[in-house]
Formats: structure tokens, C-alpha cells, sequence
């Protein structure tokens, strides 16, 4: 049964500055079986993926209305994911592996163009980081709400699957 969407959230692959990352990648990390390196799960983490230079690439097609439908749900933030559609930005880790907003110019303006469509498609819709549903996480190594100022949006309620 499809839900309404209630949250877009915003994301990064957590790896280095500069190293970009192939959705052939992302696939294993998250739907290869444990034993194999990934986290065994049924789907990947995010509807969408903003490449280094800017390119945005689906990873789970949707049919784009208001509605999460079971097999559109992706895997980006526990709890929240049967009424959410996650992008994730390649990047957002240091090259020591902290924490660091890597987004490249380009990354930032497809990220903008992106959010700015999504909004205008579903105004009821939150726009939040991954940080803002899952507490103690660094994702998405930047302040959502003060990047999409002077429109803030205020924090998610507690969600449900």
C-alpha cells in the first residue's frame, strides 16, 4: 500500500573529496549479502545520486507522484523510509574519513535545482537531512536547514515505517 510522501532527505556516500562513486558501488555496499561486503539489503539507500560533476542518476525508478509505492521504497533512513525519497551527493568525508562537506559547485547547483523542483512538485513535503531523522549521524556532512534558508522548514516529526 502506498504511503504519502512526507520527507525528502538529503544524503552523502560518505567517501573521500574528490573519489567518485559508481552506482555499480552503491549496489554492493547495500544490497550484497553481509557475508560479501554489503548490508543485505532488498534495495539501495537512495532514490538518487549527484555525481561529482553534477550529473544526477536514478538508482530506483519511481513514478514521480506523491505517494511512496512498496516497490519504490529505498533503504536511507530507519523508521522513515516507507514515506521518504532520499538523493545522496557523492562525497562528505575528509580524505581522513571525517566528516566534511565536499559538495562540488556543480554538485551544489544540481542539489539546488533538484530540491527547487521537488518542492515546487510537493510543497508539503520536508526537506531534511539524514542527520535530522537518525540522530548521530554525520550524513549529510552539512546543515540542511541553514543551506535551504531563507525558507527553513521546521524539524520532522517522529515517522514510522
Amino acid at each position: 500500500m502506498s504511503k504519502p510522501i512526507k520527507y525528502l532527505v538529503i544524503h552523502c556516500t560518505a567517501t573521500p573529496e574528490g573519489r567518485e562513486v559508481s552506482s555499480a558501488e552503491i549496489r554492493h555496499w547495500h544490497t550484497d549479502p553481509v557475508s560479501k561486503g554489503g548490508r543485505g539489503w532488498k534495495q539501495v539507500g537512495y532514490t538518487d545520486m549527484v555525481h561529482l560533476d553534477g550529473r544526477i542518476e536514478r538508482l530506483v525508478d519511481n513514478n514521480e507522484d506523491a505517494c511512496v509505492d512498496p516497490w519504490e521504497v529505498t533503504n536511507g533512513a530507519a523508521g522513515f523510509n516507507s514515506i521518504s525519497r532520499h538523493i545522496v551527493y557523492v562525497g562528505g568525508c575528509d580524505k581522513a574519513g571525517k566528516p566534511k562537506d565536499t559538495r562540488t559547485e556543480a554538485q551544489k547547483e544540481s542539489l539546488k535545482r533538484y530540491v527547487q523542483d521537488f518542492h515546487r512538485r510537493f510543497p508539503q513535503v520536508k526537506i531534511v537531512g539524514h542527520n535530522e531523522l537518525n540522530p548521530g549521524k554525520a550524513c549529510p556532512s552539512f546543515d540542511v536547514q541553514a543551506w535551504l534558508k531563507p525558507h527553513p522548514q521546521p524539524l520532522p516529526e517522529e515517522g514510522g515505517e
